[in-house]
């Protein structure tokens, strides 16, 4: 079985080996640029890990791997485009320095590049693989126009938000574990536990990264803390001080977030105070902790040699500052 280290190293190594056509340079060039601006690389790092679980040969699992990662990296520039963000791991956006109708290309691009290396999966599970791959795309996409809905809304609960997450965030993630596992050679009670796990992996790292945003720093962020508050996005804070805050002060609360004028940081500051009283921070650190957990339960229970070379990959997760 691989190390996580050894199978990041591969991962890095193949996306720098990736071969674009050099024209026309204003399509390509973002897409090598956005894949240069590295990442935690752990989309292709679990498509990789999962099919290692089932086979000493995680080649067959490199190019589906890649693909994985390209689709993430698509996901990345369109979001950025669509929340006007300037700042992507540290460094300028696409559209930032291209412009939104480069960017819109350029990721469109990305999309059928990461299709075509989805689609160079073994023969034997390859339309299993194109299946997963398609709905989790549909999936994300869906994911993606709740979050833009819960823009034009105050009444969004907790469980919306989850669901929300779900769709845009934790089935790429569960894709990758799947799509690797069948690759390997897993039966489909197999691929289907690892996935379940990946579900709920997925949704512990958002609302771990919902809980930095409020809680870590900027030189760990790469962007200001507190960008959720001031941008009144519909976070796990957000939706769970709806559900405990007295009804006589709602609107108070609401009012108050969604306030455009007040000062970055006095906002931030204020809204943490709103957390703390109401205990939100520690509800959403529990929050994290239990899906988490829940993976664990799932991936114990596959009976599967190495599985603790997986789980430690998600302690990284766990445990990470940025």
């Amino acid at each position: 079985m691989k190390t996580f280290e050894e199978l990041l190293s591969l991962v890095n190594r193949e996306i720098e080996n990736l071969n674009f056509p050099s024209q026309p340079e204003n399509f390509y060039a973002p897409v090598r640029y956005i894949l240069s601006l590295g990442g935690k690389r752990m989309r292709p790092v679990f498509t990789l890990m999962a099919c290692n679980l089932f086979s000493e040969d995680v080649s067959k699992a490199i190019k589906p791997a890649l693909g994985l990662e390209v689709f993430h990296n698509f996901t990345l520039l369109h979001d950025d485009i669509m929340d006007n963000s300037n700042l992507r791991r540290k460094k300028p956006t696409v559209n930032a320095k291209w412009g939104n109708n480069i960017a819109i290309l350029s990721g469109d691009g990305m999309s059928y590049i990461a299709s075509k290396l989805v689609a160079e999966s073994p023969k034997e599970v390859k339309d299993m693989v194109l299946d997963i791959f398609f709905q989790t795309a549909l999936e994300v996409c869906e994911g993606q126009q709740y979050d833009m809905d819960f823009e034009k809304t105050n009444d969004v609960t907790l469980q919306q938000y989850l669901e929300m997450i779900r769709l845009k965030t934790a089935v790429l993630p569960a894709a990758c574990l799947k799509i690797g596992a069948l690759i390997g050679g897993a039966n489909d009670s197999q691929a289907q536990k690892i996935y379940d796990a990946g579900i709920k992996i997925g949704l512990a790292f958002q609302l771990q990264d919902d809980y930095l945003d409020n809680y870590s720093t900027p030189e760990i962020l790469g962007k200001p803390v507190g960008g959720d508050v001031n941008e009144c996005k519909k976070t796990v804070f957000y939706t769970r001080m709806n559900e405990v805050v007295e009804n006589d002060k709602k609107q108070e609360w609401i009012k108050f977030y969604e306030n455009k004028t007040l000062a970055f940081n006095d906002k931030h500051n204020q809204a943490k105070l709103w957390f703390r009283k109401y205990g939100v921070d520690l509800y959403c650190k529990d929050l994290v902790d239990h899906y988490y957990n829940e993976a664990y339960k799932i991936l114990d229970s596959m009976d599967v040699n190495n599985i603790s070379v997986l789980k430690n990959f998600v302690e990284k997760l766990r445990v990470r500052i940025s």
